[in-house]
Formats: structure tokens, C-alpha cells, sequence
């Protein structure tokens, strides 16, 4: 028998950045634990990291690249696929124009250290602006709101929850995430640690979630009105006289402009429509302004709204108001080894460079939301999408109007699909061009260290080596940039570029190299978020702009929206909002057996007020329509829910024919983007809007 070995490697299924170790014997995997000697993670891991093991041994997980003929799937060689994808890509190319293709990147992208560094120059070879990705039903307006007030999209502030004594969670459920653009493991510890010190968590969503739970206290909202309870806080520090600037006095500006345009927003005049109370509101403020130190943390549900802008636009604005901004305890900035945020101080922005050919959305960070790429391909036209790359994603599920965007990929020309599975986006595809799975891959975590609550770095080999005829995902996207431009394979790999940033980097005079990274396997302690935005703002100017005119001109979509006059629609009296579960990330981890195995997870939540008024029981199966589609799916009566909303988890819906894909022992669930409108947008940033989609509910 051989010997048992331990490795050490940051998990990569979601952007906590646990630490993992890895026993094994051979082949075998005897056990995946926390990593106690990781200096981020310290020891902490959560259920969906033994998934990584599923997807190595999965039955499912394709190995050889498919293409689609009329007798079925076909197994085909690595040089025929390419050259067929490269013939077909640059034809429809050289007859419609270089924006004909279009790619869209699903979120493992982002977990992905090959793709993260070797996309762009698939990019640059492809030639085209239509590119989309999963950030815009996600993310968008996070980093718009750092372009216009920093001057860099990635220029993310953090919660420095590790030594914060007040914390406002406004739409987020980090208990479960392990945080969402804060990179926290463990963070129930955390936030524990919080209250132990004497500080106090408040959450503020219309589910009392399981973050809610351990909250000090929580206040339930009616969804969309996020922005205007962040008005009406901000109203209040300015009313009361509680604005602190801090050590960024000198360098804030608009000011004024904001004052000006926050006056509206009193608590008193908000409040009906938020449903909190005009006195808790200005208490929310007080307190804010008052503790030690202080941090507003806005994420999910306030994001991906129809005022996702507003409100990450207004997150900052009170972290600045209260002089908690890149200060301890506060929004932080973090410095990471391999840094995202170039000096290009000036540079213009990439937002609204480009309109979207139908229905003139925003280019930003790159690409258009991906809210409208149905429309992109249906709509017959110059510039319509005739050919398809999907990355490591299954918008079909989780995009806006999944069923239209199904249709959408069946009219296309040709489309390829680099993906591990045959799902119910790939099934659609020509050619499938399978990589290797997370086990077998190095691994740095390129953008989640932007967004980590301490600095740390960390490089994992590969568990497992590739077999000779399986290709990383990166190499997979360097074929095809040679192939499609002919050009020579320069030798370069994503080890080179990451050795290279982390030489040229903050820590360069620590010695900090691929190398060094090696010979610690736990990682680099790099330290406490510090305090550093004097030194990292963009912006030409150098100052932080606290108002820019497309966030008070946005102000104008707000009033005249019904929010402010919340009222019933008889055709669809609920709201729905999305949830996250422990056991769940992507489709991809509803493949793992451990992780669906047991009761299905995939229900309605909904008040026993509006359950006992519709005749609903528990399990019962009722149907939730929508003005674009319906689903089934079991009914969960739970007074943790605000009345009139009910909530649908994220990410489902393999009951689809024909997907040929197998999940063993699993609930095939229902996907909530059934329901959902494409249409339904941030008309500032272009992200997707699902929460506060109106629907009606009724008994099957």
C-alpha cells in the first residue's frame, strides 16, 4: 500500500479562500479538512469544498472535447475541434463583422487562475465588443460606483470586520457566503467577535436570514426601497449635524451637491415606503455616526435590484460621512501581492464607450449586461450575434429570462462551449471543449485577494497531474488564440505573469515571488488591512468624488418609480427575492452527490399570513407565474419572511429534457430566471435586476 501524502491548497469553488488539506493515498482521497495553519482561513471550511473531489471523480464530467452532429454527440480530437472552430468562428466573422461572436463568462472564471490571467488575450484575439459575463447579474454596480468616486472599477472597499465595532449588513447573508466582495472565511467568528468586543450587528433585509439570526438586530425592508433608507440615513447625518469627514476631508468633493441632494430623503417621508419606522432610521444613523468605528456593508439583494447603482453608490457615501472610509474598523482597502489596480491615474473610464446594439445598455469593465445578449442574438441586424463562446457558465439558469435566452442560442449559426458538463446551456452548443477540474489545476487567487479582509497570498500546485490528452482551461484558450489568429505560441503561462506581478508588486521588498509562495504552502501573512487610499486613488484629480452627476441624475428614475408609493398589483401582489444556500454555489455543485443529497432545497419560502390566505401547507407544490413564465415548486411556510415576499434560491432548474446531465439522488429543483425579466435592469449600471420581480402565487 502506498504511503499517504498531505496537500496544501486554497479551495476555489467560491471566494472565501479556504484553506484546505488534502489527505490522500494514491489516487485516493482519504479525507478534506480546514487547513489550521492557514494564516486567512485559520482552520475554517465549509460543505461545499469536498465537492472538489466529486468533481475529479465524477462519471458525468466530460474528458474529450463533443461536437453535435444528427446522430448525436461525437467524440473528436483536440486539433479538429480547433481547426473546425477556428474555419467556422472567422467565416461568420469575415462575412458579418468582427462583433458577429460573442462570449459569455460564467462566474468559475473569476476562481480560475489560468483563465483570470490568459482571457484577455483571447479576447484581443476574438476582436469583439460583444462580451458578456455573469459580474453584471451580480456585481456591476460595485464597480461602477469605484469607477466614478475612485477612478478604478477594482478599487473595492472592504469591511474591516476583524476590528469594526458597528456593522450595518443591508442585503446580504455573509453567514452563508463566507462574505460577497469581502472575502471573509469563518465569518460567523467574525461577526461573533464583533459582539464580543461590545459592538453590534444590525441587519437590514425582507428575510430574517440566518446572518438576521445572529444579528443583534434585524429590521425587515420592502425590497427595491434600499436606496431610499441609505437617502434618509444620509438625510439624517446631514440633518442632525453628524457628518465626519475624517482624515479624507481634503480630498472629498461634491459635498455640498450632496447635501442638496439628500434633503428630500427625511426619514419621516421614506419610511411607509421602506416599512421601518422613521425613528428607527434616524437611530440607524446615530449609530452609525456614534460607535467607535463603523461600517455600511451592502451586497446581493441590494445589488441586483433596479436601483443596484444608488445603493452602492450610497453605501460609500455613508462610510464617508462618517469618516470611517479607508480607516480602521471601516471600509478598507486592501493591498494585494498580485495588484488588479494599475496606476493609470486619468485614464478615461471604459463606461458607456459602447451602447448595446438593441437596447443601448452600458459597456463597462469590458462588456455589456448580459441581461440583453438574447436580444443580441434575436434581433436580425449589423452587429448581431451569430456565433458563441460560453466559458465555464450556464446562463440558461443563471441569467434573466432563461428560457428566452434557451431559445436565443438555438437560433445561433455556431456556438462552443468550454465547460466540464453537458448542461442545459452546453447541450446547445457545436463543439465542447471539457478542461480540467479545480484538483488538478494550479491555483492563485487573482481577484478575490482584492476583496479579502486581511492580506494574505497564497499559490497551490496541482493535487492531481493532468492526464496527456486532458488541457487546462487556459491552454484550451491559447489553442484557441493561435488558431484564430495564426500566429506562433510565444511560450508564455499564467506562472510567468503571476511571477511577474508578484516581483513588481506592494511586497517586492519582501522578496515576494512565485517561488517564495512555494516554499510556504499555507500561505503569506501579509497583514491587517491598513489604511492607503491617499496612495491607490485613480481619479485625474486625485480627490474622491462623493456625488457624481449620473448618481444624482439617477435620483430622478428613483422618485418617479413606485417605491415611494408602495401599493399591491391584483395581477401580482408578491415580491420575489432570491436566497443562497450553504450547500450551493453554481450549477456545477449540484452534481456533487454530498452536496444534494437529502431534503430538496429548492422551495418557496413564504409568511403564514399569505400561506394561510392562499390555502398553502407546508410541501405542498403551488405556482409562481410572472409576466415572462411560471415554475412549480414546493411551498416552505416561514415567518422569516417579510409578508407579500416570497423567496426562490438561485441556480436551479435541471428538470429541462434532453440536458443529459445526471445528479445523483437530487431534487431537480425549479430555476428562478423561469420567472425573472430579462428587461427588468439597473438602468444606471445595467446589471440584472431579479429581487423585487412582481409575482402572483396559487395553490397547484
Amino acid at each position: 500500500m502506498s504511503e499517504s501524502k498531505t496537500h496544501y491548497r486554497t479551495c476555489n469553488i467560491c471566494e472565501a479562500m479556504c484553506g484546505l488539506e488534502i489527505k490522500l493515498q494514491g489516487e485516493d482521497i482519504l479525507s478534506i479538512k480546514g487547513d489550521n495553519d492557514d494564516p486567512f482561513s485559520r482552520g475554517h471550511i465549509c460543505p461545499k469544498a469536498v465537492a472538489l473531489q466529486d468533481f475529479y471523480n465524477d462519471k458525468d464530467r466530460l474528458k474529450t472535447p463533443l461536437k453535435r452532429t444528427s446522430d448525436g454527440w461525437q467524440d473528436i480530437s483536440w486539433q479538429q475541434a480547433f481547426e473546425e472552430i477556428a474555419t467556422r468562428v472567422r467565416g461568420i466573422q469575415d462575412t458579418h463583422g468582427p462583433n458577429a461572436a460573442g462570449v459569455y463568462l460564467g462566474n468559475p472564471n473569476a476562481h480560475n487562475f489560468g483563465n483570470a490571467i490568459m482571457l484577455p488575450r483571447f479576447f484581443k484575439a476574438l476582436g469583439t465588443n460583444n462580451r458578456y459575463s455573469s459580474a453584471s447579474a451580480d456585481q456591476l454596480p460595485h464597480h461602477v460606483a469605484s469607477n466614478y468616486m475612485l477612478g478604478a472599477g477594482m478599487l473595492i472597499p472592504i469591511p474591516d470586520i476583524d476590528h469594526t465595532d458597528f456593522m450595518l449588513i443591508i442585503g446580504a447573508n455573509p453567514l452563508v457566503s463566507n462574505g460577497s466582495l469581502m472575502t471573509a472565511p469563518g465569518v460567523g467568528k467574525r461577526l461573533k467577535a464583533i459582539q464580543q468586543r461590545g459592538g453590534k450587528v444590525v441587519v437590514v433585509d425582507p428575510r430574517r436570514t440566518e446572518t438576521a439570526k445572529k444579528a443583534d438586530q434585524h429590521l425587515f425592508i420592502r425590497p427595491e426601497t434600499d436606496a431610499l433608507l441609505l437617502l434618509a440615513i444620509a438625510h439624517t447625518l446631514f440633518d442632525e449635524g453628524r457628518v465626519t469627514l475624517g482624515h479624507l476631508a481634503p480630498l472629498i468633493e461634491g459635498l455640498d451637491q450632496l447635501e442638496d441632494a439628500v434633503k428630500p430623503y427625511s426619514p419621516e417621508r421614506i419610511a411607509d415606503a421602506c416599512g421601518i419606522g422613521a425613528d428607527t432610521i434616524r437611530g440607524l444613523a446615530r449609530q452609525l455616526a456614534d460607535a467607535k468605528s463603523a461600517v455600511c456593508y451592502s451586497r446581493m439583494g441590494a445589488s441586483t435590484q433596479s436601483f443596484g447603482g444608488l445603493c452602492q453608490w450610497l453605501n460609500n457615501v455613508l462610510n464617508l460621512l462618517t469618516g470611517n472610509f479607508d480607516r480602521r474598523g471601516g471600509a478598507m482597502f486592501p493591498q494585494p501581492a498580485f495588484d488588479l489596480v494599475r496606476d493609470k491615474k486619468g485614464k478615461p473610464s471604459s463606461y458607456g464607450r459602447h451602447e448595446s446594439r438593441v437596447r443601448k445598455l452600458p459597456f463597462f469593465n469590458g462588456e455589456f449586461p448580459v441581461a440583453t445578449l438574447a436580444d443580441e442574438i434575436l434581433t436580425p441586424g449589423e452587429g448581431q450575434i451569430r456565433a458563441m463562446f460560453t466559458i465555464a457558465g450556464n446562463p440558461v439558469l443563471s441569467s434573466p429570462g432563461g428560457a428566452r435566452l434557451e431559445e436565443a442560442f438555438d437560433a445561433l449559426e455556431f456556438m462552443v462551449s468550454v465547460d466540464i458538463y453537458l448542461n442545459e446551456t452546453t447541450r446547445h452548443a457545436d463543439i465542447i471543449l471539457p478542461a480540467t477540474t479545480g484538483l488538478e489545476v494550479p491555483h492563485y487567487d487573482v481577484f478575490f485577494n482584492s476583496f479579502a479582509v486581511r492580506n494574505t497570498a497564497k499559490f497551490s500546485d496541482p493535487l492531481f497531474e493532468k492526464s496527456p490528452d486532458q488541457m487546462h482551461d487556459w491552454e484550451i484558450l491559447r489553442e484557441l488564440t493561435l488558431h484564430l489568429t495564426g500566429r506562433e505560441d510565444d511560450g508564455v503561462t499564467p506562472e510567468m505573469m503571476l511571477d511577474g506581478g508578484l516581483r513588481h508588486g506592494a511586497y517586492a521588498d519582501q522578496g515576494m515571488s512565485l517561488a517564495h509562495l512555494r516554499e510556504n504552502p499555507h500561505g503569506v501573512d501579509l497583514g491587517a488591512l491598513q489604511p492607503c487610499l491617499e496612495q491607490r486613488l485613480q481619479t485625474e484629480d486625485g480627490l474622491i468624488h462623493i456625488a457624481p452627476e449620473l448618481y444624482l441624475d439617477d435620483l430622478a428614475r428613483l422618485d418617479a418609480s413606485d417605491v415611494m408609493s408602495p401599493s399591491k398589483d391584483p395581477h401580482f401582489p408578491f415580491s420575489l427575492i432570491s436566497r443562497r444556500l450553504p450547500r450551493s454555489h453554481n450549477t456545477w455543485t449540484q452534481n456533487s452527490h454530498r452536496l444534494v443529497k437529502g431534503k430538496n432545497p429548492c422551495t418557496i419560502l413564504i409568511h403564514s399570513a399569505d400561506a394561510k390566505q392562499l390555502g398553502l401547507e407546508n410541501g405542498q407544490t403551488a405556482r409562481v407565474a410572472s409576466p415572462t413564465g411560471s415554475i412549480q415548486l414546493p411551498v416552505e411556510i416561514d415567518d422569516d419572511m417579510f409578508e407579500s415576499v416570497i423567496s426562490i434560491p438561485q441556480g436551479w432548474g435541471h428538470n429541462r429534457q434532453h440536458t443529459g446531465m445526471a445528479i445523483a439522488e437530487a431534487q431537480p429543483g425549479v430555476s428562478i430566471n423561469d420567472v425573472t425579466d430579462s428587461q427588468r435592469i439597473d438602468q444606471l449600471t445595467g446589471n440584472a435586476a431579479f429581487n423585487g420581480t412582481r409575482v402572483s402565487v396559487q395553490a397547484v
